[in-house]
């Protein structure tokens, strides 16, 4: 199978990136991140996230964010709203698209939400019957698809009835998600193939974080599978607060590289990306997570 000639790159660092981060963040400079990012080309933006600020204080702001950041013709700017709350919350805000999420595991479902597999999906179907009376699109996640903190190794026949069911329960797209960064190539290939038999691979998107150094091996693997879009977080920005050891998603510049590099066009600048990604990672005063931005900066 040739890999695909196109990739459309969704931008997840305002939102997974941010919200793991220890500091407070100000809007004025989420809105610069988001607008930057914008400006570099990035045509697909998950901005904030609608839940309780008890659980994530960082996406506490979002509506004053998507209320402050410069709309451009052509780029979505999405959110998670993980239940019905976080939902008319976003349609307030003037959310277009929003993101749920369901768990591969058992375990990390009653972790992460306090509930079975089947429960989170039942959550999802008011949601569904609003987004579609509001005109809203609904994206879906699956965490823990090649690996649990707690059930540890995770079979692509597990993952593939939760994508499916998102899928039934009517999200256009479902981003399978390597929440512990601990999949391989060869995992990756068999996950796709498997859950490819229930949802078509034109509207599967692989989600990787690096903690193993596995993710943009991860990524190419998914290219041959016939993948076309990639979540990544700009300098690598990321984690998740339910999984110990979880580092970042795979950087957006190293990703946006990786593509150029494949002849694969993403409509990307790169240059202004390192630029956004190097601006984050000054006012959270922490290293940049990107290896391409780390050696351009060095040359």
């Amino acid at each position: 199978m040739p890999i695909p000639t196109t990739v459309r790159v969704v931008e997840v660092g305002p939102r997974d990136g941010l919200q793991n981060e220890a500091q407070p963040i100000s809007v004025a400079d989420k809105v610069c991140l988001v607008d930057a990012l914008a400006d570099a080309g990035l045509r697909y933006i998950e901005v904030g996230s609608f839940v309780s600020p008890k659980w994530v204080p960082q996406m506490a702001g979002s509506a004053e964010v998507f209320a402050a950041i410069a709309q451009q013709p052509g780029v979505t700017y999405a959110a998670l709203a993980p239940n019905m709350r976080g939902f008319e919350a976003a349609v307030a805000a003037g959310v277009k698209e929003v993101a749920v999420f369901a768990a591969a595991t058992e375990a990390f479902s009653q972790r992460n939400i306090n509930c079975s597999i089947s429960e989170s999906l039942q959550r999802f179907e008011p949601i569904m019957e609003a987004a579609q009376r509001h005109d809203v699109r609904v994206r879906g996640y699956v965490s823990c698809v090649l690996g649990c903190p707690y059930e540890g190794s995770v079979t692509a026949e597990q993952v593939a009835p939760v994508a499916s069911a998102l899928y039934q329960l009517g999200c256009y797209e479902v981003s399978l998600g390597d929440t512990l960064g601990t999949g391989t190539p060869g995992a990756t290939r068999r996950l796709f193939e498997t859950v490819a038999d229930v949802i078509p691979r034109k509207q599967l998107a692989g989600h990787f974080h690096d903690t193993y150094g596995q993710a943009l091996a991860n990524v190419y693997a998914s290219l041959l599978e016939g993948i076309s879009v990639f979540d990544s977080s700009v300098a690598g920005l990321g984690g998740c607060p339910y999984a110990k050891g979880a580092t970042g998603n795979v950087a957006t510049e190293d990703l946006v590289y990786l593509l150029q590099g494949l002849g694969v066009e993403t409509g990307i600048d790169l240059e202004r990306l390192i630029a956004a990604g190097q601006r984050i990672s000054d006012v959270l005063g922490r290293v940049n997570g990107s290896r391409v931005a780390q050696a351009r900066r060095a040359q």
